[in-house]
């Protein structure tokens, strides 16, 4: 499958891509684009980094010239000129040692900026895609796309990114100055080296796909412990922790293996970088020699020589380990890339944006039709008009589609076939932001977030970037404790230890269900919806919560658009209007006395409901 195929075959079946196939070179070519920040003063900072690598070779060539020009003159030993050569290369490799600080510090600033840019953009991508592509990958893995996957690539530009830079330039300087000492020592070690640069691209390969095996198992175990973490109740109330930590363990261990056969590529790798510096070494030394016998090379020279050959192994030691690290980056980046190249199915409207002013809201379903990626249709041909200021209650039993409804509406995604129009407006010509402001749904499960009850329902201020903070102005502490009066909830509040001030715990773990539909509810009045869309929770309530609920629900509903999933038909019996929806369709509209009187399936399901309970 080509680069371009991915983002096509993501829009079919609504999955998340799982990593870029971009090449090498592509890959990087395309984090420069994601991330532009990376290459910003690259001039300046490769022209430091030359001053760098050339201070380098300062040593070999002081100990040449002390040598043949100093200690073994013709005329004596020339004290004074080898002091003046050793501090003309003390000086030299002061100005290389800062240099190489310099080069260090603005890759570690243009670093750290470019990665910055690659988590926000990551992560805003991750928060545009509709809920259902989300849900094609596992939390955790999710979650290592944008963190773990990142400081695998962080720690490459920071580290490796600069040592591979300075080691091709340390190697091109030898080369260069072995050259003019002695270019026939020079072929000598290049061609010791040749053989490994015939093997080493291939081995790459190798640990190219080794690395991404390891990315992908690091996910995988991450997204099995935060499972174990998030339904450690459930796991502890069936009594399968054993089962739990059998496929926890089985996914470290997974890990591991793939991390060590990743190692023992790179171990194999290294070490032969390291026997052909030996070599080298070895055969330097005595074709060194050799020549210097025969009275081709001096002895300063010769002495020379073997510096610049550690100044080449060096880096070329270094570069295998560099690139062993680069392919792990490289997988890094393919990883977050797939996000990025992952298409967003629910795009926004761009310039075809048509405005949707506050008011009341009216809702119509146009043939709509919807089917789950690789699934049968779950709505068909869906006619509907909502007028404003209606409450529907739409009933049906369970995967009937009536939830898909809500969703759509919602824009959660879009429908396969047909449309959905808000006051006459196809909602995919609607900015998300205007959508948002005017449609304002209220989950079965509301999640909460750890802090306050304060801080939970200010989140319903979604233009107020102070409502998000730890800690919140007066003005906005004040809307909320209007808004809890306002639904009558103001008396829950008084029994909960600390007020407005109670922790709810992580996701809201220490507060019931029914408090936490509250805070759902609250948070829904905070941001004044003109539609609101209620998936309806209140079958495992104690008694006075779902009174509390349904008060509090009657006071939100007030002077709206109301879409309610029910679950129970009383709701339906208080809508203004009934919606049932069988197998995929809408079968009945009207009000509740009509439809019980029409006899058809709303009516099966009222007396049903009605018999179980008396």
């Amino acid at each position: 499958m080509s680069a371009a195929d991915a983002p096509q075959d993501a829009v079919r079946d609504g999955r998340m891509a799982p990593a870029s196939t971009l090449g090498v070179l592509a890959t990087l070519r395309r984090a420069a684009q994601v991330s532009p920040e990376l290459l910003e003063g690259l001039t300046l900072t490769l022209a430091l980094a030359v001053v760098a690598a050339a201070a380098r070779v300062l040593v070999p060539v002081a100990v040449q010239q002390t040598v043949d020009t100093a200690i073994l003159a013709p005329g004596g030993a020339d004290v004074t000129r080898a002091a003046a050569l050793v501090g003309i290369a003390a000086v030299g490799l002061a100005v290389g040692a800062a240099c190489s600080a310099l080069v260090n510090v603005r890759l570690f600033r243009s670093s750290e900026a470019g990665l910055l840019t690659l988590r926000t953009r990551a992560f805003r991508h991750v928060h545009d895609l509709s809920v259902l592509t989300q849900n094609t990958e596992r939390r955790g893995s999710l979650v290592s796309r944008v963190t773990s996957d990142v400081d695998t690539i962080s720690m490459f530009v920071q580290w490796g990114g600069i040592m591979l830079l300075v080691s091709v330039l340390q190697i091109l300087v030898a080369t260069t100055l072995m050259a003019v000492y002695s270019w026939q020592l020079t072929l000598l070690v290049w061609a010791c080296f040749v053989p490994l640069l015939v093997v080493l691209p291939r081995m790459q390969r190798g640990v190219n796909r080794r690395y991404a095996a390891v990315r992908e198992r690091y996910g995988a175990m991450l997204g099995a412990v935060s499972e174990a973490v998030v339904g450690a109740e459930t796991i502890r109330a069936y009594g399968v922790a054993a089962r739990t930590q059998r496929r926890i363990d089985g996914a470290v261990a997974a890990t591991r293996r793939a991390m060590v056969r990743a190692q023992n590529l790179v171990a194999v790798v290294f070490s032969s970088g390291v026997l052909v510096a030996n070599l080298v070494l070895a055969v330097v030394v005595v074709a060194g020699t050799w020549l210097g016998v025969a009275g081709d090379l001096t002895v300063g020279r010769v002495l020379a020589f073997l510096f610049l050959v550690q100044l080449f192994t060096g880096p070329v030691q270094m570069a295998t380990e560099i690139l062993n690290e680069l392919q792990n980056a490289i997988s890094g980046w393919r990883r977050v890339l797939g996000v990025l190249e992952t298409p967003v199915d629910v795009a926004e409207p761009g310039d075809d944006a048509v405005p949707s002013p506050r008011g009341p809201a009216a809702l119509t379903f146009q043939h709509v039709g919807y089917a789950y990626p690789g699934g049968p249709p779950v709505l068909q041909d869906v006619d509907l008009q909502v007028a404003a200021g209606t409450s529907v209650a739409v009933v049906g039993a369970t995967g009937s589609g009536k939830t898909t409804l809500a969703k759509l509406v919602a824009r959660f995604m879009d429908p396969t076939t047909g449309a959905v129009l808000l006051d006459g407006v196809d909602l995919r010509r609607v900015a998300s932001t205007d959508l948002r402001r005017r449609v304002v749904l209220v989950p079965q499960e509301g999640f909460l977030f750890d802090g306050t009850l304060t801080q939970n329902i200010a989140y319903g201020l979604r233009d107020e970037a102070a409502a998000l903070g730890p800690d919140l102005p007066p003005h906005v502490e004040a809307r909320v404790a209007q808004v809890v009066e306002e639904l009558g909830l103001d008396a829950w509040v008084a029994e909960l230890p600390a007020g407005m001030s109670t922790s709810v715990g992580q996701r809201g773990e220490l507060l019931s269900a029914g408090e936490r539909q509250l805070v759902a509810l609250a948070r829904a009045r905070l941001a004044d919806g003109d539609l609101l869309l209620l998936d309806e929770a209140t079958s495992a309530v104690d008694p006075v919560a779902e009174v509390r609920i349904a008060r509090a629900l009657r006071e939100l509903a007030r002077g709206r658009t109301t879409l309610t999933i029910a679950h129970r038909l009383s709701t339906a019996e208080a809508a203004d209007l009934v919606v049932v929806v069988h197998a995929g369709r809408v079968v009945e509209v009207g009000t509740h006395t009509e439809l019980v009187a029409r006899g058809e399936h709303y009516a099966s399901m009222h007396a049903a409901w009605v018999s179980q309970t008396r």
